[in-house]
């Protein structure tokens, strides 16, 4: 039996997303990272790209909030870069990065709003990135012939598996990936399909998103 696949979260994407609270204009850029140099970059290029605001506040954490870093950028002390952490962490995301823009609206917000401000644009931000949860996937080789290969590929998004490259000489010879939970499934499946006949090996793994409703 397959051993369970460690699964994490991660952004599906890098987002931003505008609000406007008491006339402050709030913009929240979420994106994934996979180092310090990364989430740097992203900061640098929000403060370039919005080198007119008022404020261009930052947190980041990496390896599950083994590294933690955030930036009140001027904002009074625990009113922006701390919130914005919190909604970070609360997110689940392993690897992760926000940056929240403010553009002054000349209405001053208080600690309490400054605080909700912050956190509100960090969290419509992730919202619009989305979340998936990443896992462990076998990459296999099938090797089957024609007329086995239209069941097979029929089959397999039931099975939650996904066809990266096909093969045509003699013989079909494709290369999937699945779920590592999932391959005693897909081995049984071929088995039955082509009645041992197409062969299975597994060739690698990689980190993909998990498919959903399967």
């Amino acid at each position: 039996m397959a051993e369970a696949s460690v699964a994490r979260l991660a952004l599906a994407k890098r987002a931003s997303a505008e609000m406007i609270e008491r006339k402050s204009v709030f913009i929240g850029t979420a994106a994934p990272v996979a180092s310090e140099a990364e989430a740097r970059e992203l900061i640098e290029e929000m403060r370039h790209k919005y080198h007119d605001a008022t404020h261009n506040v930052y947190a980041y954490q990496l390896s599950g909030g083994a590294i933690a870093r955030y930036s009140d950028d001027g904002e009074p002390q625990g009113t922006a870069g701390i919130p914005v952490l919190n909604i970070v962490k609360m997110s689940g995301v392993s690897d992760l990065c926000v940056v929240v823009t403010r553009y002054f609206g000349g209405i001053l917000l208080g600690a309490g709003g400054l605080v909700r401000a912050y956190a509100a644009s960090a969290k419509l931000a992730i919202e619009t990135a989305g979340i998936v949860t990443m896992t462990d996937f076998a990459i296999v080789r099938i090797r089957c012939s024609y007329s086995e290969y239209q069941k097979i590929t029929a089959a397999l998004p039931k099975l939650g598996v996904t066809e990266d490259d096909t093969q045509y000489d003699d013989a079909v010879t494709m290369t999937v990936g699945v779920d590592s939970t999932r391959v005693d499934d897909l081995m049984r499946a071929l088995s039955e399909m082509t009645n041992g006949r197409a062969t299975a090996e597994i060739v690698g793994h990689e980190e993909r998103p998990r498919p959903q409703n399967v």
